[in-house]
């Protein structure tokens, strides 16, 4: 008979442990809260994201400015070396 009683008892604490204390779904607020939070952190990603993009691109086109730079130098020079002949 105490064993019946000891499993039982068992059984109804195993039950009552395996539900959540707020079997409620989260309240109004809280998931506004939540959702403002999230918000918030994609925006911060976006705008690091941008700032990134911003700086390669401006550092590509440095290297595009200086390339060319390069190349009409050796178009002047190689028309020097042509007109010296």
């Amino acid at each position: 008979m105490k064993r019946i009683a000891v499993l039982a008892l068992l059984a109804a604490l195993s039950a009552a442990w395996s539900i959540p204390a707020k079997a409620q779904g989260i309240s109004i607020a809280e998931y506004e809260r939540q959702s403002k939070e999230a918000a918030k952190k994609q925006q911060k990603v976006n705008r690091k994201a941008a700032k990134k993009q911003r700086r390669m691109l401006r550092k590509a086109g440095k290297k595009q400015r200086k390339a060319m730079k390069q190349y009409e130098k050796a178009q002047r020079n190689s028309v020097r070396k042509v007109n010296r002949r």
